[in-house]
């Protein structure tokens, strides 16, 4: 997680929203990082974790990270839900729930609609109160 964190921080000092994330192999060893990188690149897509996975994809040359974990800064939105169930990602630690945009313990919690074909295990507030000061900061120099 506190690769995540860097990447948060990369991504505030860029002017994007700092978050964070980290794919990692079952054994632990990491396999991507990424920040947010959506006003860098012109992308709404490129959020931190969409980034993250398509890198381990590469690097695993696979579309699923069967037996992956993701560790990320910020409650992933419905878009980031949705490839984490595609790329049936493990495990999902993630660090400030996010109760505007957050689609897995807020809004549609996405894991648990009948629908939904593969669950991650999920662990909340992982460097919960970081991620919020380091957010909070964010938007208020943004104000």
């Amino acid at each position: 997680m506190l690769l995540a964190f860097h990447e948060a921080e990369a991504a505030a000092a860029r002017g994007e929203v700092p978050v964070g994330a980290v794919v990692t192999d079952k054994a632990g060893t990491i396999l991507a990082s990424a920040g947010n990188r959506t006003l860098e690149l012109k992308d709404p897509t490129a959020h931190a974790e969409m980034l993250a996975i398509r890198a381990a994809a590469r690097a695993l040359n696979s579309e699923r990270l069967i037996g992956c974990d993701l560790y990320v800064t910020l409650e992933p939105c419905a878009m980031c839900a949705g490839a984490i169930s595609f790329a049936r990602i493990r495990r999902l630690y993630f660090g400030a729930a996010d109760e505007k945009m957050g689609a897995v313990e807020h809004g549609s919690r996405f894991f648990a609609q009948a629908t939904c074909h593969h669950r991650p295990d999920v662990y909340s507030g992982i460097g919960e109160e970081r991620a919020k000061i380091l957010l909070r900061e964010f938007f208020q120099s943004r104000r």
